[in-house]
């Protein structure tokens, strides 16, 4: 394996963003209102770092996809429980499958493996499986295609399957008012939507069909998953992955109140009514308006934080099969496109209704080390911006850039870093501290 690691061999690529917001609602609890946590004493806005990355996963997707960025070219996974579906779809229209006899075998080969389905008698949920399942995008595609290429053995296998599978679904129902015993296994709920495969009166899959679904379902060269990672408990030849990016939840520098902006829609049919009323009495039934309500929005300046370990990713690729020359080569296109996704990424909630999405960090630290390294500890006391006399997001770049050089001053296994600022004020900060920044997000990789 390669041991190049990065810059003078550093394993860890240490990233630390400052952001300010301004009346959004990137995140909701299940309540619909803003997620917080409380720290230094005094609570503060939350955004989880699940929000994030997934909007880090599907930016670096979509533009891998769009023949944009570092990882143009490269495989890109989806995240789905819907690959039967998928596998379906593609039997359909890559093989012209009839319809419903593409989607009961695409089923049945999945559930074989050891995937479990919704409910049969729910339709909304009966085709797609309980947990969500990362794979390469493609994988439904090379599932058709063996399926297709096995056509005879397979279909067998598949009438077989399915018939044995509903006799035994019936079989295992309550009849009547009787009821059913205790469930001492999960496995053997109805509500699975068949037996488990392991079941001796199933008909067992053809070996190099399940060995073809597999590894169509295996990481394999799926950039995303060599990154984040995926974890698979109910299929276990299948291989789960140990991300190579670590990341914390965001938080505000300073403490935090949330605001219930109470908002009243307009209905265009009772309102054209009123303007052509001919009386006030007409007038006065189609007054008020349409809908109101209340939505809770947040403002504030957060830091964020995420590590690449540069050697796991190397080493998820290497066991997906590449190379080492191609491992390097995709790592190094890799670590780019996670270093742009940490920056111009962002949730997409209430995208329309607050133009989160355009937001800009003030500022980006990154730098080197040997191990990570995390600087929530440096607004444990939050900012308060009448004592502390300056707006919250300066003084959280000065106090930030200042606990970094504390520590540098203090280790031998962390670089000074690189800066990249997209605020005017900030970047007169920098100039009077003496710091140079960067120009763009592809400089913060050294």
């Amino acid at each position: 394996m390669s041991t190049h690691v990065g810059p003078a061999g550093h394993q860890f690529l240490s990233l630390h963003l400052l952001e300010t917001l301004a009346a959004v609602l990137p995140v909701r609890d299940e309540n619909g209102a803003p997620k917080s946590i409380v720290y230094g004493g005094v609570e503060r806005h939350m955004i989880t770092s699940q929000a994030r990355r997934r909007a880090e996963r599907v930016y670096s997707r979509d533009r891998a996809n769009a023949q944009k960025g570092p990882l143009a070219g490269h495989t890109m996974g989806v995240r789905t429980r819907e690959w039967a579906l998928m596998t379906a779809r593609a039997l359909e229209t890559r093989h012209g499958w009839p319809k419903e006899q593409a989607l009961l075998t695409s089923r049945a080969v999945l559930q074989a493996i050891g995937l479990k389905f919704g409910d049969p008698a729910k339709t909304t949920v009966a085709n797609r499986t309980k947990v969500l399942l990362f794979a390469p995008a493609d994988a439904g595609d090379r599932i058709a295609d063996h399926i297709q290429a096995e056509q005879a053995e397979i279909a067998a296998w598949a009438e077989q399957y399915i018939a044995q599978s509903e006799t035994a679904a019936a079989a295992k129902k309550p009849k009547g008012r009787r009821q059913s015993a205790p469930q001492e296994d999960a496995s053997t709920d109805p509500t699975d939507g068949a037996p488990e495969t392991a079941d001796a009166k199933l008909p067992k899959l053809p070996k190099a069909t399940r060995n073809a679904v597999l590894t169509a379902l295996a990481p394999r060269d799926a950039i995303d998953i060599a990154l984040y990672g995926r974890f698979l408990a109910e299929i276990p030849d299948s291989p789960n992955v140990d991300g190579a990016i670590q990341s914390s939840h965001a938080f505000t520098v300073h403490e935090a109140e949330h605001t219930d902006d109470f908002y009243a829609a307009a209905d265009d049919a009772k309102l054209a009514r009123k303007s052509n009323a001919l009386d006030f009495l007409d007038a006065a039934d189609d007054s008020g308006a349409g809908m109101t309500g209340y939505q809770a929005l947040i403002s504030g300046t957060f830091y964020r934080h995420a590590v690449l370990d540069r050697r796991k990713l190397r080493h998820n690729l290497r066991a997906a099969g590449m190379s080492e020359p191609d491992a390097e080569s995709a790592a190094t296109a890799a670590e780019a496109e996670f270093v742009s996704s940490f920056v111009n990424a962002f949730p997409e909630a209430k995208k329309n209704s607050t133009a989160s999405t355009g937001v800009l960090p003030a500022l980006v630290l990154a730098f080197d080390g040997d191990r990570p390294f995390n600087y929530a500890a440096a607004f444990q006391k939050p900012i308060d911006e009448i004592s502390d006399a300056g707006p919250a997001g300066e003084l959280a770049v000065r106090r930030l850039l200042a606990h970094h050089d504390f520590v540098c001053r203090r280790r031998d296994d962390i670089t000074a870093g690189r800066i990249l600022t997209y605020d005017p004020a900030i970047h007169a900060v920098l100039q009077e501290l003496g710091i140079k920044d960067v120009e763009s997000v592809e400089e913060l990789t050294a």
